[in-house]
């Protein structure tokens, strides 16, 4: 009896696989991304005072990397239109590789700060090609669940990197301690990175080119080998590169269109929907939960000893929570699990802050009594579920499908970028606030961003679910 279900064939099913593969393979840049913005955690205080460092160079050492994630954004993006996807992805991971070692073996806070911001490159480049590789060589119907794992990789990359900071430290008696070979243990939790640097450079050699990039380039052949390695025999490979021509010829006949310039504020309406998504997914104030965590949990009435345990329960949490991501995008769509996951942020940041009116001392010298407590640790907790369920992986996910082929590329290094930057600015400004302020205003200004992040996308975000990337363009996406 049939149920009204297609079932894929042998040979469709090792093409998905081979594309599940690539994307996995892609995506190991992120796990770059989510280790290199943690491992700076646990080497932070050690840091300050082997150099004797006042806060506000300290939080220039975290911070700087933050500015080189958005030049390497920002140059990424033009890189790979000339040299394409694979090679760009090789120069992120040498320049990863390099700093870690170069971090490794600092002398001084301010060549450190150097290789953190060369660090930061890297990562920058790593951000941006990856969800554009991913999305260009995906299947419609699976290209949401493949661009998803670019979060997913973040995510394992936070808990490798906290991970190995509690060993490496507690190895040592502390991470300021000398561990092996006359070095302390801060410098081994840099020196950890050369090894997914070099699992990721290795698997950049080893992986296909973008067929869209081949075929712009006059490489037919070699775009029509790839597509069929992914499409497999249910879909026709010939027209689907005969799709991806026109497209091509398209935008050569509008060369001007090939510009990111547009009548909205100088740039083209979608251009500003990737550029506010971006921003979106960082005011909401996701970093400050794992960039500042212990404040929280120790204002709830954890001991320092315990923030570990704490931090690394939440990272776990959003790696798990990521598949519901994972399993939903392609059946629901964008657009209906954004509007969840603002929502969801929205209440529960707006709990926090309501939690915190209850708070007793000031700056980071604060606690929760009573039932407040509680409600701050569930809410904060419920806040990385709906973030790392909805913005944390679809903002990728549609960064790297919304735009159309002539300037995806470019435009998802500016989106990123601005990401980057949105990024440095909340981390930055944290402190400040919760000195001035205490907890309760930075939190209730994030879930405001969060409100406000609900009504964009109802307002302008398009749905991309099973679209060719072919079939995007300006006037079809620049949302209602």
């Amino acid at each position: 009896m049939s149920t009204g279900q297609t079932v894929p064939s042998a040979s469709a099913q090792s093409a998905h696989r081979k594309a599940t593969a690539l994307a996995f393979a892609a995506a190991v840049g992120g796990f770059l991304f989510g280790f290199d913005s943690s491992v700076i955690n646990g080497a932070v205080d050690a840091i300050q005072g082997q150099f004797s460092l006042n806060p506000t160079i300290t939080g220039l050492v975290v911070a700087v990397a933050l500015l080189g994630c958005a030049l390497g954004a920002w140059a990424g993006g033009r890189l790979a239109d000339r040299w394409g996807r694979t090679n760009v992805m090789v120069l992120g991971a040498v320049l990863f590789f390099v700093s870690s070692i170069l971090s490794a073996i600092a002398f001084s806070a301010w060549d450190l700060a150097v290789w953190r911001f060369m660090a930061g490159v890297g990562i920058g480049i790593a951000s941006v090609i990856a969800p554009a590789y991913i999305a260009e060589i995906a299947p419609a119907a699976m290209r949401g669940r493949l661009g998803s794992l670019q979060q997913l990789a973040i995510t394992v990359g936070i808990f490798a990197a906290l991970l190995s900071d509690q060993i490496l430290a507690e190895s040592a008696g502390g991470a300021a301690n000398v561990l092996w070979f006359g070095w302390e243990a801060w410098r081994w939790m840099f020196l950890v990175a050369v090894v997914p640097a070099a699992v990721y450079g290795i698997l950049a050699l080893r992986i296909p080119e973008s067929p869209r990039y081949l075929a712009a380039k006059g490489r037919d052949a070699e775009a029509r080998a790839v597509l069929a390695s992914v499409l497999g025999p249910d879909e026709d490979v010939d027209d689907r590169l005969s799709q991806i021509h026109r497209s091509i010829a398209i935008d050569e006949a509008n060369a001007s269109e090939g510009s990111l310039r547009g009548s909205t504020l100088g740039l083209k309406p979608i251009v500003w929907v990737g550029i506010l998504l971006s921003v979106f997914q960082q005011f909401v104030g996701i970093n400050v939960i794992f960039y500042y965590s212990s404040t929280l949990w120790q204002a709830v009435g954890f001991d320092e000893s315990q923030a570990f345990l704490v931090s690394t329960i939440t990272s776990v949490t959003n790696v798990a929570v990521t598949f519901i991501a994972i399993a939903l995008i392609d059946k629901v769509g964008r657009r209906p699990l954004l509007l969840i996951g603002s929502a969801g942020m929205t209440v529960s940041l707006g709990l926090m802050a309501l939690a915190f009116t209850q708070a007793t001392g000031t700056g980071s010298d604060i606690s929760l009594s009573g039932p407040w407590g509680i409600i701050a640790l569930i809410c904060a907790n419920a806040f990385v579920v709906f973030f790392g369920a909805s913005w944390g992986p679809l903002v990728w996910v549609l960064l790297g499908e919304m735009f159309p082929n002539r300037i995806r590329a470019a435009a998802l290094g500016v989106a990123a970028a601005m990401q980057w930057i949105a990024n440095f600015a909340i981390t930055l400004t944290f402190p400040p606030l919760l000195s001035a302020f205490g907890a309760s205003v930075p939190y209730l200004m994030y879930a405001a961003f969060a409100a406000l992040s609900f009504f964009f996308v109802f307002t302008k975000v398009p749905e991309t679910k099973g679209m060719e990337l072919e079939d995007m363009g300006d006037e079809s996406r620049s949302g209602a």
